[in-house]
């Protein structure tokens, strides 16, 4: 099975994608198609699931037709159908897998099931050589925050996690007080180039020894709201009896303001000096020859930045494009577990909750 066309599926959250992989005997992307939702739901500050959902079904047919097409191949030069089950919007995950199906089942092609968070690390799987195991990987999105020791395709431990916030979701809510804008991610690395990295002492998350490998970003984002609430002088003074708290959503500083840009950097800074520390510790302590960074996160140009010149081994980053979701990274986790036989059933369901291991 080392020669193989690999059609990857992905509708886990916002972006219907679709990709053709050939496997000759190297990874070779033939075709990537998304279609990204960003745009509607900005104007609600995040992701509403019933919209992405109805999006899905709108998208998913003429993207996977796409897909095929610029790949120049037919449903009968494919091999198999990997699509994503989870984790993931529940709606959202639904539209891909039945798609997959259908064409699995109308071409009567193999349907592999696929982790989305383990298909992650597998944007780095187009490096010339391939990531040598064992591999730590640190993978960052908006779901997710987790260190993994991947001993070979399809072995993992996860070494830590968020314990809360993972950071994709606290740039969101940062950016969202600051009045940067959705998503959060590029809008306050947009704003910190003008920034002051060091204007506000914001906590950095779990980084004792004590908490091993775990994250914590909820007291960051924490801090970043009662920052705004002194900035704009909204906590002056005893509270009046009666009066309740205003909601983050009522207290925030605008995009020009030069403090936003300030607490922009402030914040950046305090996310990747906690996830580097965490990184640069497992891998000295697990003595690996290389860590591989992924998901929407790894986008971060000073995470990237720091991460390389923190670590004592060579750091793998994925191209800007395979950061988000997109069904490349699909099809290649999806051709490994192809090659050792771990195929599904047409009864395949959704687990919008599926965990790493």
């Amino acid at each position: 099975m080392s020669h193989a066309r690999i059609l990857g599926i992905e509708s886990s959250c916002d972006e219907t994608a679709a990709a053709v992989l050939q496997v000759s005997p190297d990874l070779h992307i033939l075709s990537s198609v998304v279609a990204s939702q960003e745009a509607i739901h900005a104007r609600y500050g995040g992701v509403v699931p019933e919209v992405a959902s109805r999006q899905h079904v709108r998208w998913i047919g003429p993207v996977i037709r796409q897909a095929m097409t610029e790949a120049a191949v037919g449903w009968d030069d494919l091999d198999a159908v990997a699509v994503t089950y989870g984790p993931g919007l529940a709606g959202s995950l639904l539209v891909g897998v039945n798609a997959a199906k259908a064409i699995a089942y109308a071409r009567g092609l193999p349907l592999v099931a696929v982790n989305h968070i383990q298909a992650h690390v597998y944007a780095n799987w187009f490096h010339d050589p391939p990531p040598p195991f064992p591999l730590l990987c640190l993978i960052v999105s908006g779901g997710h925050a987790d260190l993994v020791l991947m001993a070979d395709h399809g072995r993992y431990e996860l070494l830590g996690h968020t314990l809360d916030d993972a950071p994709g979701e606290a740039f969101d809510k940062a950016a969202r007080l600051l009045g940067l804008g959705y998503p959060g991610g590029p809008a306050i690395q947009r704003a910190a180039t003008t920034g002051d990295p060091h204007a506000y002492a914001l906590p950095r998350a779990a980084q004792r020894a004590r908490d091993g490998y775990d994250f914590s970003f909820s007291g960051l984002k924490t801090a970043v709201l009662h920052a705004v609430r002194d900035e704009l002088g909204l906590v002056a003074g005893p509270r009046p009896r009666g009066a309740k708290g205003l909601k983050p959503t009522q207290i925030h500083l605008t995009a020009g303001d030069p403090r936003a840009t300030d607490l922009a950097a402030s914040f950046q800074q305090a996310v990747v000096d906690a996830l580097v520390a965490k990184t640069v510790a497992a891998a000295e302590a697990y003595g690996v020859p290389q860590v591989a960074l992924a998901g929407g996160v790894a986008a971060n140009l000073l995470l990237r930045q720091r991460l390389a010149q923190a670590l004592p081994v060579p750091l793998l980053c994925p191209p800007i494009s395979l950061c988000t979701d997109n069904a490349v990274m699909i099809a290649a986790c999806g051709y490994f577990r192809y090659r050792a036989g771990e195929l599904a059933s047409l009864d395949l369901d959704v687990v919008p909750s599926l965990s790493l291991t």
